[in-house]
């Protein structure tokens, strides 16, 4: 497939985008954009957000990750139904109860502005970290398969991701995001089943011929129990895995910006319990792609991608699916999966700091009426900037498989959101407000300093993703130390 073919492609599935983005976007009005008028359909919401909770990563990072730590991931996923299922019966009756814009006003209403702007804050740091991570996988595929033919520097390359994005968001907001997420879904798991065909045709297999094979068995470890020191054993990833699941959806304003559009609390409920399941699912299979892509790369000789001599195998995916000789409907499907990734999780990830930064910071409802709406998109216009700035700057330090490097991220920057929500939930107690700030950098600093401890001080213990946990509690334990007498 050649570069100018995935450039028709990327026209076309932009000219989609517009179109949607029109009909949902003609309100143009502060509520269509932040809260879609509280109109959304539960079962639309839900599966729009499979694609957004896969995004880029899953879709390419994941199936790369199997080489190393073979089927594991799926212990991350365990913890993430459970974590759901706390988000749908715990932080959701929070959140329409007091009929939230930005979730973080619990947060003032419970112990003050500071408190407010610190999870705000927290929330800021978090998603442009973690939707740049995301973007920047996929802006790296973009370049490396399509646009380096022309010679385009990876900065070009990022620009004009992000400028797609801010035009078919900048009228429609979360209203658009929703409808288009359903596209990009389709999308991603169409890209998905098509290649999985392929190669099983390619090799001459049957249904369950993989599945039951010896080319299988190095790759299809699902469980750890071997070390309790070990970063993937079982206990590890499945309590980060959950914790990981209430922060980054459930403590994350651009996942819950969806789930707030739609109508009731037992709609948006009934919306996170479908989405859960089905997730776990769609994950097991994107785990078994990337088991098909290392044998099918080993039995024809395809050697892994590589840049400035660093192994990369995310990039095993779009290699196979654009070099190698699976045919031009993988090629096609993949390569729309690829833009609706990055899409999918860049468009509400742009909408929600937008509607933090108006809510939060700039408390946007209170100014005049008529300065609200271009306030908003000057905003929208800046965070797609600040967005293109930090995908560069990963360009050039970015060392690490992305799947490893979003949740090791949201390991510091969501603990003291945890924290704060937990504490606010489970107690009564006020606290002092001005101080929140600083408990919540001790947290992550003291949380820093205790993993970077060499693992033979303590035992031949290696933090995982459990950090987040650990995170949380520094924060829970600093806010009882600054609780206030006041009732």
């Amino acid at each position: 497939m050649q570069p100018i073919h995935v450039l028709l492609l990327i026209i076309i599935y932009f000219g989609i985008l517009v179109f949607v983005s029109y009909l949902t976007g003609k309100e143009d009005s502060n509520d269509s954009f932040f809260k879609a008028n509280k109109s959304s359909p539960w079962y639309l919401v839900a599966f729009g957000m499979i694609g957004a909770s896969l995004s880029g990563v899953t879709f390419i990072s994941v199936p790369g990750d199997v080489g190393a730590n073979m089927f594991g991931y799926m212990q991350v996923v365990f913890g993430y139904l459970f974590g759901y299922i706390v988000i749908a019966f715990v932080l959701m009756p929070v959140y329409y109860k007091i009929n939230v814009t930005s979730i973080y006003e619990y947060l003032g209403s419970r112990f003050g502005i500071v408190s407010h702007k610190t999870g705000a804050a927290f929330f800021f740091v978090s998603r442009v970290l973690g939707s740049a991570f995301r973007l920047f996988l996929v802006a790296s595929v973009l370049h490396e398969f399509v646009f380096k033919y022309w010679h385009f520097p990876f900065p070009i390359t990022v620009i004009i991701s992000v400028l797609l994005i801010l035009i078919y968001t900048y009228r429609g907001g979360i209203k658009t995001v929703v409808w288009t997420d359903t596209i990009q879904t389709l999308l991603m798991l169409l890209a998905l089943v098509v290649t999985i065909v392929l190669i099983y045709q390619q090799m001459g297999w049957g249904l369950g011929d993989f599945i039951g094979s010896e080319s299988i068995k190095q790759y299809d470890k699902i469980f750890f129990f071997d070390d309790i020191l070990a970063k993937n054993h079982f206990i590890k990833q499945f309590i980060g895995g959950m914790f990981i699941a209430i922060c980054m959806t459930g403590l994350d304003q651009d996942m819950m910006q969806k789930n707030l559009t739609c109508k009731s609390l037992k709609d948006a409920q009934k919306n996170m319990l479908s989405f859960s399941v089905v997730l776990v699912f769609v994950n097991f299979v994107f785990l078994l792609l990337g088991a098909l892509l290392f044998v099918y790369a080993n039995s024809k000789g395809i050697g892994i991608p590589t840049i400035d001599g660093v192994v990369k195998t995310d990039l095993l995916y779009p290699e196979i699916a654009l070099n190698s000789n699976l045919g031009l409907p993988v090629a096609i499907f993949f390569t729309l999966g690829l833009i609706a990734a990055a899409y999918s999780s860049a468009d509400s990830a742009l909408t929600s700091l937008t509607t933090s930064f108006c809510i939060d910071f700039l408390n946007i409802e209170n100014r005049e009426l008529r300065t609200q709406k271009s306030t908003r998109k000057k905003v929208h216009l800046a965070m797609g900037t600040l967005m293109v700035v930090v995908i560069i700057c990963f360009y050039y330090v970015l060392n690490q498989n992305v799947i490893s490097g979003i949740l090791t991220v949201a390991g510091y920057t969501y603990g003291p959101l945890l924290g704060l929500f937990s504490f606010g939930i489970l107690s009564k107690t006020k606290v002092k407000d001005k101080w929140v700030p600083y408990i919540a950098i001790a947290s992550v600093a003291l949380c820093y300093f205790i993993a970077n401890i060499p693992s033979e001080y303590i035992g031949g213990y290696k933090f995982g993703y459990e950090l987040l946990l650990v995170n949380g509690l520094f924060t829970f334990l600093g806010l009882v130390l600054i609780r206030s007498k006041k009732d």
